[in-house]
């Protein structure tokens, strides 16, 4: 079990629940202020002053009163009408980290739902019970509404579930889970669905297999160095001490790191007539590192972001008060920095790819590093795959925050877009990890050209669990499955473990 600290939890700690699926509970430290506020809440639902969200109506209806009787049917109306969500059902393990994010919003004590409604979210993420999320309809500002909704819904005994890998009706679910809907009280309908957590959690999601894919491509990246018999001369210390970036200073670290002991690297160092590698050997620190950078930058905003209030309005000590911490611009900033490292990984990958497969600058490796070309094509194609998948990414690391429309009769007239910033992340992600997989099926061909001298320690530890996968190319055969199975070592983190590498975001 998960203990989370509302304000304190870090993102090591959501990344386990993401990754292994933990259940996860709110300190009870927090039910103090959490109750606090609900009681401030309870008072201003039974009083005559217009509250927003609590005995009125919502956006641009937020004009209209709603007697004290109504209040229940008002939430309920609420979530109802708000499931407009389409699309593919959000991944169950992405749902549960928004569940989580969810419990340290509302665990801050400035929401105002009761204790009730987050002990029945720890119980669903307890027991299993996920509710059905449509990943499309939200525009990042007055929250996530929509894929919030769909969450609420179960809760309410409306919508849809998972429960035990079956899809089913979110008060069924509940029942076979052994838990009871929950009814709404004022305004919990509305704290519920106000909030950056759908987009966060994406976020986090692009974030974690991102900088997990970036330390692949230092593993591949130094495959490639040694399949082309390159130079590690670029990686001396001192040369990025001079420049001074943390990211740029810790690659050419781990790069030196990566390829100590290397016999192909040691062959060459004398009478070698070639000054100086292409930019995409001899620039890895300055292009990886940058790219660690961006990811850690973005890791504090998401970090900060997954332990915020972002529902509205607020319980603060000048009372009940409308704000606008539901616009998720932060986090489509986030997003869209870590797309920016994303691509940028997967070019300069691509381009070691298309190094490798050509003769001409691959240091006397044969042609698309097959031992009979012509007869054989050898990784032609599977180059071309990884061209088409770098331009794809390209295309998708266009800015999302620079776009807005206004909703709600103009009165959400900016919007972050932080939604579909956040969602396309997992596409790139996916692409950069078949990019990276075909790096290091052609440089596991290229190093075993260089026999009888061998690379690194770490690094024949990382080719022999990519061998075990896809041995050596003699001749042309079926790729695909190949492609699909290096892919996955990267995704899975294998090849990171047998390299030994390991690098904190």
């Amino acid at each position: 079990m998960l203990t989370l600290t509302p304000g304190a939890t870090t993102l090591a700690q959501l990344e386990n629940l993401w990754r292994e699926g933990v259940p996860a509970r709110l300190d009870p430290a927090a039910r103090a202020g959490v109750d606090a506020a609900a009681a401030a809440v309870k008072r201003a639902a039974n009083g005559n002053e217009a509250v927003y969200g609590v005995n009125t109506g919502f956006g641009k209806l937020a004009s209209v009163k709603i007697a004290p009787g109504d209040t229940a049917t008002l939430q309920r109306n609420l979530i109802l009408s708000h499931c407009c969500g389409v699309g593919e059902p959000l991944e169950p393990a992405t749902t549960r980290l928004m569940m989580a994010l969810k419990l340290l919003s509302l665990g801050r004590g400035a929401s105002g739902v009761r204790w009730e409604v987050i002990a029945l979210i720890e119980a669903m993420l307890e027991r299993g019970v996920i509710p059905v999320v449509p990943v499309q309809g939200s525009v990042g500002a007055s929250g996530d509404l929509a894929p919030l909704a769909h969450m609420t819904a179960a809760m309410i005994g409306a919508g849809e579930a998972f429960y035990q890998g079956q899809r089913m009706s979110g008060a069924a679910a509940l029942a076979a889970a052994g838990l009871a809907p929950v009814v709404l009280g004022p305004k919990e309908g509305l704290g519920l669905i106000n909030g950056t957590q759908f987009s966060t959690a994406l976020a986090l999601v692009g974030l974690f297999e991102g900088w997990r894919n970036l330390l692949n491509a230092l593993v591949t990246s130094c495959m490639s160095t040694d399949a082309i018999m390159g130079s590690t001369a670029p990686l001396e210390g001192e040369i990025h001490a001079l420049r001074g970036h943390r990211g740029q200073i810790e690659v050419a670290q781990a790069m030196r790191d990566l390829m100590a002991g290397s016999v192909i690297r040691e062959s060459h160092r004398d009478d070698d007539a070639r000054v100086q590698d292409p930019y995409c050997i001899r620039c890895q620190p300055q292009v990886a590192g940058a790219a660690m950078d961006l990811l850690r930058f973005a890791a504090t905003t998401l970090e900060v972001e997954a332990n915020a209030v972002t529902d509205n309005p607020l319980v603060v000590a000048a009372g009940i008060i409308s704000g606008g911490n539901f616009h998720a611009e932060p986090v489509a900033f986030a997003a869209d920095i870590i797309a920016l490292a994303l691509a940028e990984t997967g070019a300069i990958a691509q381009r070691r790819v298309a190094l490798m497969v050509d003769p001409t600058l691959s240091h006397d490796l044969p042609p698309f590093l097959t031992p009979d070309p012509g007869l054989n094509s050898g990784y032609m194609i599977a180059e071309v795959t990884t061209a088409a998948l770098m331009s794809e990414n390209k295309h998708l690391a266009n800015p999302c925050s620079t776009d807005s429309t206004p909703t709600s009769a103009n009165q959400e007239d900016h919007v972050s877009m932080a939604a579909h910033a956040a969602r396309r992340l997992g596409r790139m992600n996916a692409n950069l990890s078949v990019i990276l997989g075909v790096e290091a099926l052609c440089a596991a061909q290229g190093i075993d050209f260089r026999a009888p001298l061998e690379t690194s320690p770490r690094l024949q530890a990382a080719m022999a669990s990519l061998r075990a996968k896809a041995p050596g190319l003699e001749s042309d055969r079926y790729l695909a499955p190949e492609i699909e199975a290096a892919s996955a070592l990267i995704r899975d983190g294998s090849l990171l473990r047998a390299a030994a590498l390991e690098l904190a975001l």
